[in-house]
C-alpha cells in the first residue's frame, strides 16, 4: 500500500511539473530548440525586448551588450587614444577598461533608470601619476553609479561622485 501512495505522489509531482513546463513554453511564445529565438519568414530570429528585473513598459531600456567608451567626467573630457570604456552584457556582467588598467564587476540596470555596480575586480599595472588619478576618479564614479539615462545618442552615468557620459563604441 505504502509503494502505490508513493508512486501515487511521484505522478502527480511529475503531473506538476509537465504543467508548469508547458505554461513557461507558452509564456515564451512557444520557442522551440536550444537557443533559437522565433523565426521570421525570411529565417532571421526575431528580436525581443532586453528585459531589465522590475522595469515597467513605459521605462527606458538599458541597452545591454554595447559598448561606450568615456567622453567626460564631470564636464572634464578624457583625451587621448586610452579612454575609459565598458560593456555589460545579458549575464550583468560588466567589464572595461579605465585607461591603464581593466576592470571586472557586476551591474544591474534596475527600475526607474536606477542602476547598481558591484565592487570591481582590477588588474594592478602601473600608470603615470595623471593617468591614475584620471582613472581612479572614473573607477569611483562607475562604483558609485546610481542613476542611468540615454541623453540623445550618449550614456549618462550619474553618481554622487559626478557625472559619466559615453558614447557608443563601433
Amino acid at each position: 500500500m505504502r509503494a502505490v501512495l508513493i508512486a501515487t505522489l511521484a505522478c502527480a509531482v511529475l503531473a506538476v511539473d509537465l504543467s508548469a513546463a508547458t505554461q513557461a513554453q507558452a509564456q515564451m511564445g512557444g520557442a522551440t530548440g536550444f537557443g533559437r529565438g522565433n523565426r521570421r519568414p525570411g529565417g532571421e530570429d526575431e528580436k525581443k525586448p532586453q528585459y531589465v528585473p522590475g522595469a515597467k513598459a513605459s521605462e527606458k531600456i538599458f541597452p545591454l551588450d554595447s559598448t561606450w567608451t568615456a567622453v567626460s567626467l564631470n564636464g572634464k573630457p578624457f583625451t587621448g587614444g586610452d579612454r575609459p570604456s565598458f560593456i555589460i552584457d545579458k549575464q550583468y556582467r560588466a567589464r572595461g577598461y579605465g585607461g591603464c588598467n581593466t576592470f571586472a564587476a557586476t551591474a544591474f540596470p534596475l527600475k526607474e533608470q536606477h542602476i547598481a555596480v558591484g565592487p570591481l575586480a582590477l588588474t594592478k599595472k602601473s600608470c603615470d601619476k595623471g593617468l591614475a588619478a584620471t582613472e581612479q576618479a572614473f573607477f569611483i564614479a562607475l562604483r558609485t553609479a546610481a542613476v542611468w539615462d540615454m541623453v540623445g545618442s550618449q550614456l549618462v552615468l550619474k553618481s554622487p561622485s559626478g557625472e559619466l557620459k559615453f558614447d557608443r563604441a563601433l
